[in-house]
C-alpha cells in the first residue's frame, strides 16, 4: 500500500481543543510550552491556527497570528516527527501563511531551517538566545512590585513602545491568565519596565521582560525567580542586546538553544533596547 502524500492531507482551521495535540508536539520538541499558552494565544486570533490531518490523525500544524492591519506572527511550525519529509509541513505552512495577507510576518525559527525560511521571502534580524538555571535569590530591589489594575494603561503603553505591533487583547488575556505573575518597576511615578513569568512545562518562562536600563531589567529578574522554584527559569534574549545577555549571564544562567528572528517586510520603530526578553517563541 503506498504511503499517504500531502495530497492526502486535510488543512482546516484549528479549535482549542486541537491544540493541546500540538503543545503536546511541542512539548516533545523541548519546546517548554506554558501551561496555559494556548487559550491566551487564541484571544488573540483565534482563525490564525492551522492543522493538518490524514484521515482523523493531526499530522502537522502551524499558526499566523494577526497582530492589527500590518503584522503577523507565525509560530507552532511542526509536522509528527514519524511522518516528516512528505509535505505535510510545506503544505500547511502555505496554508496559514495566506491568513496574514499582505503583512509583514514574523518568526522565532530553529537555526537550522533558516535557509528554507528566507525561501519563503524571510530575512535574519537576529538571534534569540534561551537562557536556563537558578537566580541567586536576593533581597526585593527598590521599586519593584506586582502589577495592579491601575498599572494596567501604562503596562499597555509601554508594552506598545516594546513591539512590532500593538496588541491589547493578547495582552489583557496574557497579564490576567491565572498563573501569570506580572511585576512593574516604577521610578519617580513613571514605569520604567515590566515583566511577566508563567508556569511551564520545565522551568516557569519570563516573558516579556522589557526594561528601560539594564538596571531595571536586573531588578525585575530578580523579582521574577523568587516566584520561580528555587530561582529556577528560562528567558528568550534577543543576542543585539549584547547588556541582556550579560546580564544573563552575570545571574548564572547559561544558553541552551537559539532561534533565528525573521521578518518578511518592515515592522514598525520599536525600542528593541528594552527588550530584554521576547515574550514568546511562538507569538513574538
Amino acid at each position: 500500500m503506498p504511503l499517504p502524500g500531502s495530497e492526502d492531507l486535510v488543512i482546516t482551521q484549528a479549535t482549542l481543543d486541537d491544540w493541546s495535540v500540538v503543545t503536546g508536539w511541542a512539548a516533545d520538541e523541548g519546546w517548554n510550552p506554558g501551561l496555559s499558552d494556548a487559550p491566551t494565544f487564541f484571544a488573540q486570533d483565534p482563525e490564525g491556527f492551522f492543522i493538518g490531518r490524514i484521515g482523523a490523525e493531526p499530522v502537522s500544524a502551524v499558526s499566523v497570528v494577526n497582530y492589527g492591519a500590518d503584522h503577523a506572527f507565525l509560530g507552532f511550525y511542526l509536522v509528527r516527527p514519524d511522518l516528516r519529509g512528505r509535505g505535510y509541513g510545506l503544505s500547511t505552512w502555505k496554508t496559514a501563511l495566506a491568513h496574514a495577507g499582505g503583512r509583514t510576518v514574523g518568526l522565532d525559527g530553529v537555526v537550522a531551517q533558516q535557509d528554507n525560511y528566507r525561501r519563503s521571502g524571510f530575512e535574519l534580524v537576529h538571534r534569540t538566545v534561551r537562557f536556563t538555571g537558578a537566580v541567586p535569590t536576593a533581597p526585593a530591589p527598590a521599586g519593584v512590585r506586582p502589577a495592579e489594575a491601575a498599572d494596567l494603561a501604562d503596562i499597555a503603553a509601554y508594552d506598545s513602545a516594546c513591539c512590532p505591533a500593538d496588541r491589547p487583547r493578547f495582552l489583557a488575556r496574557w497579564l490576567a491568565e491565572p498563573g501569570h505573575r506580572t511585576f512593574v518597576r516604577v521610578a519617580d511615578g513613571r514605569l520604567t519596565g515590566y515583566a511577566v513569568v508563567r508556569p511551564a512545562l520545565d522551568r516557569p518562562r519570563v516573558g516579556p521582560l522589557f526594561a528601560d536600563t539594564v538596571g531595571d531589567a536586573r531588578a525585575l529578574l530578580l523579582a521574577l525567580a523568587a516566584q520561580a522554584p528555587g530561582g529556577g527559569i528560562t528567558v528568550d534574549v534577543p543576542q543585539t542586546n549584547t547588556a541582556g545577555v550579560a546580564l544573563a549571564e552575570e545571574l548564572g544562567l547559561t544558553p541552551s538553544f537559539e532561534t533565528a528572528r525573521m521578518y518578511t517586510g518592515p515592522v514598525k520603530p520599536f525600542a528593541r533596547e528594552r527588550v530584554y526578553g521576547i515574550t514568546t517563541l511562538e507569538l513574538g
